[in-house]
């Protein structure tokens, strides 16, 4: 994991992040110097989450919110706002059910559930951290799309759809806020260790899965992380609008 040491003292918020992906990216985070808001709704969660930072002498607060709601999101942007100040840095990765459903047993409510939980609480997500961002002339927004949003995969249709989504506003976004002094950029994961896998997958299964991307195995929650530290670190100043695909070479654009 790389070293930024500009991103010491300031306040970075991930949500999605008392597991996977995002317990990974507020740990790097909190490692190289940032005051995290560790975000979810699994209570239980996200307090281990903020254990493992302490531990490791970060500083962390956990604040649960449901990212799909409107009145929770804007709750939880206050609390940040009064208990660390404003926010530097914001990791929109709440998000899942990417789970495959043939196109033909898809339904409605489903179909609005998955654009909900990906698409609809990026949104929610980024405008309630927004105007502080504005405020301060400055600010760095990753969100997180998925392979399935840039390719055909075996996700369902809704799923792909969200997350694709995810990359038009978040390129739509850093085009818009680029004269206020704010960065926007996607990381797209593709298949990547977490709990559910392990459960379900025995590690012989996971490596052979691994072995049909080009870099010869699956992603791991560090990779994901590592990325997501150099787009908000000052590394990348003069990035924005970038989709980073961190899919092992199954994702060449």
């Amino acid at each position: 994991m790389g070293e930024y040491p500009d991103l010491a003292g300031k306040v970075a918020v991930v949500t999605g992040g008392s597991r996977g992906i995002g317990a990974a990216t507020a740990g790097a985070l909190a490692a190289n110097g940032a005051c995290v808001a560790v975000v979810g709704r699994d209570l239980q969660a996200i307090d281990a989450t903020v254990a493992v930072i302490e531990a490791d002498g970060g500083t962390a607060i956990g604040v649960p919110a449901d990212c799909t709601v409107a009145d929770e999101v804007a709750q939880l942007a206050a609390e940040v706002g009064n208990r660390l100040g404003p926010v530097d840095v914001l990791a929109a990765f709440a998000g899942g059910e990417g789970w495959p459903i043939p196109t033909v047993k898809e339904n409605g409510e489903h179909w609005r559930q998955v654009v909900d939980a990906n698409l609809t609480s990026t949104f929610l997500t980024v405008s309630a951290f927004l105007p502080s961002m504005l405020e301060q002339h400055a600010g760095a927004i990753v969100t997180m799309s998925s392979a399935a949003g840039r390719q055909a995969a075996r996700s369902s249709a809704a799923y792909a759809a969200a997350k694709a989504g995810v990359v038009a506003f978040s390129r739509h976004l850093a085009a818009e806020v680029a004269g206020d002094g704010i960065r926007v950029n996607c990381v797209a994961p593709s298949a990547v260790e977490n709990d559910r896998m392990r459960a379900a997958m025995t590690e012989d299964q996971r490596k052979e899965l691994g072995a049909q991307w080009p870099l010869r195995r699956i992603g791991q929650p560090a990779d994901v992380a590592a990325a997501t530290l150099f787009l908000a670190s000052s590394d990348s100043s003069w990035i924005t609008g970038v989709t980073l695909d961190v899919a092992g070479g199954k994702v060449m654009p």
